[in-house]
């Protein structure tokens, strides 16, 4: 009976899935298929198979090197804002800190919610109409986002934290302030640490598409060359962000591992 019933959901399943795909695929326009050319696939990567590794660095400022920097640099500062302002609104949204008022997390996690549900090329949209474009409103843009991003992932760290110690200095006499110093910052600080280093990943993979938009870093050389049909300086700009994001994340797993 019950391999019968195993096997009735498992078909359930399967036309669920069928039926989604189904409907996703019915108002995709699929005769662009008629222009896909064979020849024109593997020209393109024969050209991607082979860097344009001149472009790597030349001193200029506007190759590779220096625009990787530069994207790491926004990637930085962005996650730094974003870690620092994020702060006072963990405050305002973890509930365990308002145990007799209700309304100011709600608002806390609504402003949080709110900050989130854009994704950094909106924003950074919106700050080169307001500061320019360039690499600040790239800062920017990642740093409201990950106000929101960092925010939520602190708050949850917060609300589940280990109350025992907290009620120890309870105990002892010790008022909101010292307990926050002494009780929750110590339990709390190594997982911030590796959030904020994690979402700094992050900020650089967002930070090298940011560029698309006029905010700095390789983003703008990368989609000039794809407009142009330089695939071999594509493939040397892709080539350098796989390692640089591999580096990075060997580096901040190494240091996450160190603050276990």
């Amino acid at each position: 009976m019950k391999t019968k019933n195993i096997l009735t959901n498992k078909w359930v399943v399967c036309i669920v899935i069928i039926a989604l795909l189904c409907f996703c695929a019915y108002d995709i326009d699929w005769s662009s298929l008629a222009y896909f050319s064979w020849g024109s696939l593997k020209g393109t990567l024969i050209s991607l198979l082979q860097p344009e590794w001149s472009f790597f660095y030349n001193g200029s400022g506007e190759d590779v090197f220096s625009l990787m920097v530069m994207t790491i640099g926004i990637a930085f500062l962005g996650t730094f804002i974003g870690t620092i302002l994020s702060l006072p609104f963990v405050l305002l949204a973890s509930r365990n800190l308002w145990k007799h008022n209700t309304i100011i997390p709600r608002i806390g996690k609504f402003i949080l919610d709110v900050l989130r549900s854009f994704p950094e090329l909106v924003y950074a949209i919106i700050f080169i109409k307001v500061v320019g474009p360039g690499p600040f409103a790239g800062v920017l843009a990642i740093g409201i986002h990950q106000i929101g991003m960092l925010g939520k992932l602190f708050t949850e760290e917060m609300e589940s934290m280990d109350e025992a110690p907290v009620e120890a200095c309870h105990a002892v006499g010790a008022n909101g302030i010292q307990t926050m110093f002494f009780a929750r910052i110590p339990q709390l600080l190594p997982i911030y640490a590796s959030l904020t280093l994690n979402h700094f990943e992050i900020g650089v993979r967002s930070a090298s598409t940011l560029g698309l938009v006029g905010a700095g870093g390789i983003g703008a050389t990368l989609i000039f060359a794809i407009q142009g049909r330089r695939w071999n300086r594509v493939s040397i700009i892709l080539l350098c962000i796989i390692v640089t994001v591999f580096l990075l994340d060997l580096l901040t797993g190494y240091i996450r591992k160190k603050l276990r």
